[in-house]
């Protein structure tokens, strides 16, 4: 057990050695290190503010050990002078080599600034010169970089360390050179030279650079600049060189601004001139060398920036936000730029009144602008608006919107009698969109054209119109006036590019008196006419009662009226009807008479024909057969009556038998006077069918 026991005590005793051994090194290190450098330079920067913390937090569990140690040491009653050649050997060990060896240990968010105090040879820096490049006494060129230095012995070197720049997003920083050569006298930043964003010194220097405020600037991330040759200004110690945090940050413009550029530095504006040129290739001023090399001028520049973020040093480029031109819809706006190439006319011979130039020219631009916004340099330009609608322009105590016609009043024109009255005009015009440049360019604007153009010319028409009639002529023709106002406008405003679309006489004020004269003879006139009237009215009732009177008896009237039409009518009718009758017998009768004659000449043609071919006997002979044919006669008679002794007396007997046989209902016999009686014999037919025919004539016995 009490072996064990004093193991345990000498392995604790062994530990407490090591840890004194180590914190002594520890002690060693730090203090070698504590006299090879120098005083540190303080700084603001919140790294080195958060490294300082962590560096404290680290030394808090160190103290802490200590004080723990001290019971353990105290427990063991270890004596403490047992530790002092411990203690001595170890700081030996470790102090000469920090100490003769000139070690120097950088950390990894820190950078190295050499001071040389002193060399054998005694060489110093040349006049003017602040950063040693060749080994002379001073604040050398070159830096450390994070790790372990030997040779910087802490009798001939100290070591600044400085924690390295951040740049936070968003952000740039600005350099002042503290060393270089000497800015020309035209210049005013120090050029830009290929030095690794300012963390190679030797460079910057061997290279050229200059003195003073840079031109260069580092953006956004980390960089282990030698701060004994730069001065950084970042927006956290912005304040403390004279500038606002907001110049340091990175440049934004919204898309409906536009940045006019003013530059610091370069060659200065030639006389006679209001802006610099663009010059090209320096991405919007944010390669401030290039302008400078392209020839670029100090002072107004002719380029616009654009909406973006912008990487842009302060001290090279000031940037003034503006709206961008806006050219409403109905409008034109015709550029005069007072900046660009040389002038150079186009608007051709026929336009004599002014000059038109390309875009890019010093003038009147022949293009104008269309509604819609544009990135227009407001400095070095100027947009004259110009309306391409309908432009009412009123003589009169109105005004439009557009307040061209603030200025205009009635016209007080005098009439060729010698009346002074007041007329008011309307006019409208047009004036369109390529004829815009040529109308601003001849009067130089919409309110010249109207005070100087319209004003005039339509005063004096109406002038001198008004002085050719009367008073009341004008007034009685005032359509005439109008139409002959609208031509002469119309052609008169045409050699200006401008359309007159119409011409409107408005109120006409003649003299009061003049007008109590027309007055009291027009109420005069109306009375007459009411007088009239009235008459017409009494006319009119009688007429009326007439009327009314004749109306009541209208019924009969219109019934005898409609009689003795009727009775007129039937009277007509039958004289027309006889008159029909009478010449429808005169035609029939002279139509019979036409036709009889007709038969009885064809019949005498045919009889003489007859005669001719058959002679008179044989003619008659043919013609009885023929008539007894056709009307089946009968030769004999039904009753023969004959008579004695060849009496004539028969024939009258034959009368007696028929009327006697027709009173008997023809039934009974007859029985002639002096009858003889017949007997009838069948005959043989003929071969036609015909009975033969006998013939008893009177006196056959």
């Amino acid at each position: 057990m009490k072996n064990s026991q004093k193991c345990s005590r000498r392995s604790k005793s062994y530990k407490v050695v090591n840890f004194a051994t180590s914190l002594i090194a520890t002690l060693a290190v730090a203090g070698s290190v504590n006299f090879a450098n120098a005083n540190s330079v303080k700084t603001t920067d919140t790294k080195e503010i958060s490294s300082v913390t962590v560096q404290v937090e680290q030394t808090k569990p160190i103290t802490a050990q200590l004080q723990s140690a001290r019971p353990q040491y105290q427990a063991m009653q270890v004596s403490p002078w047992g530790l002092i050649p411990v203690l001595v050997v170890g700081g030996v060990i470790i102090f000469v080599p920090l100490f003769f060896g000139g070690l120097v240990v950088i950390g990894e968010r820190e950078v190295g600034i050499v001071v040389r105090n002193f060399t054998v040879s005694g060489r110093g820096l040349p006049a003017g010169r602040l950063i040693a490049l060749n080994g002379e006494a001073g604040l050398q060129a070159d830096t450390l970089a994070p790790g372990w230095h030997w040779g910087f012995w802490p009798w001939q070197y100290s070591v600044k360390k400085e924690p390295v720049i951040v740049v936070p997003q968003g952000e740039i920083a600005l350099i002042v050179a503290a060393d270089g050569e000497s800015n020309p006298p035209e210049r005013i930043l120090g050029k830009i030279v290929d030095c690794d964003n300012f963390q190679d010194a030797r460079k910057f220097l061997t290279h050229g650079g200059e003195k003073g405020r840079q031109m260069g600037f580092l953006t956004a991330g980390t960089y282990r600049i030698n701060t004994a040759l730069f001065k950084v200004i970042v927006a956290s110690n912005a304040s403390a060189h004279g500038m606002s945090p907001e110049q340091l940050q990175v440049y934004s413009l919204p898309s409906d601004k536009v940045g006019i550029i003013t530059t610091l530095d370069g060659l200065p504006i030639p006389a006679g001139e209001l802006a610099g040129p663009i010059i090209p290739g320096h991405d919007n001023f944010q390669n401030g060398q290039k302008f400078i090399n392209g020839g670029g001028q100090r002072g107004l520049q002719e380029q616009t920036l654009l909406s973006g973020s912008w990487n842009m040093n302060p001290w090279l480029v000031r940037v003034e936000q503006v709206p961008m031109t806006e050219i409403p819809i109905g409008y034109v706006g015709v550029v005069i730029s007072f900046v660009g190439k040389a002038h150079q006319d186009v608007s051709g011979a026929a336009f004599t009144h002014g000059n038109l130039v390309n875009q890019g020219h010093k003038g009147v631009w022949i293009e104008p602008l269309y509604p819609g916004k544009h990135p227009i340099n407001s400095r070095i330009m100027k947009i004259e608006l110009v309306p391409t609608t309908n432009i009412v322009l009123n003589w009169s105590s109105r005004t439009e919107r557009h307040s061209y016609d603030s200025q205009l009043a009635s016209l007080t024109v005098r009439s060729r009698d010698g009346f002074a009255f007041d007329l008011e005009v309307a006019q409208i015009i047009h004036v369109g969109a390529l004829d815009a440049p040529k109308v601003i360019s001849r009067v130089g604007s919409m309110q010249n054209l109207v005070d100087h153009v319209l004003e005039p010319t339509i005063g004096n028409y109406f002038r001198n119109s008004a002085q050719n009639c009367t008073v009341l002529d004008f007034l009685t023709a005032r359509s005439e006036r109008q139409v002959e106002a609208a031509d002469y406008i119309k052609t008169a405003l045409r050699a200006y590019d401008v359309q007159a679309i119409d011409t409107l006489i408005g109120d006409i004020q003649p003299p009061a008196a003049l007008m109590q004269t027309q007055t009291d003879r027009k109420i005069a006139e109306e009375e007459r006419k009411t007088y009239e009237v009235q008459q017409m009215a009494q006319t009119q009732r009688q007429q009326l009662v007439r009327e009314t009177a004749l109306a009541n008896i209208q019924q009969e009237m219109v019934k005898s009226e409609q009689s003795v039409q009727i009775a007129e009518l039937k009277a007509q009718a039958a004289i027309k009807h006889a008159n029909g009758e009478a010449e429808a017998t005169k035609l029939r009768s002279i139509a019979e008479a036409e036709g009889i004659r007709a038969t009885g000449n064809a019949k005498a043609e045919t009889y003489r024909a007859g005669v001719e071919a058959l002679g008179s006997q044989g003619y008659s002979a043919m013609q009885l057969m023929q008539i007894i044919g056709d009307r089946n006669v009968r030769l004999i008679p039904d009753i023969l009556v004959g008579g004695n002794n060849g009496s004539t007396n028969g024939l009258v007997d034959g009368l007696l038998s028929m009327i006697l046989w027709n009173q008997t209902g023809k039934q009974g016999d007859i029985t002639p006077l002096h009858a003889k009686p017949v007997v009838e014999k069948a005959q043989p037919t003929t071969q036609n069918g015909f009975p033969p025919i006998v013939v008893d004539l009177p006196g056959d016995k």
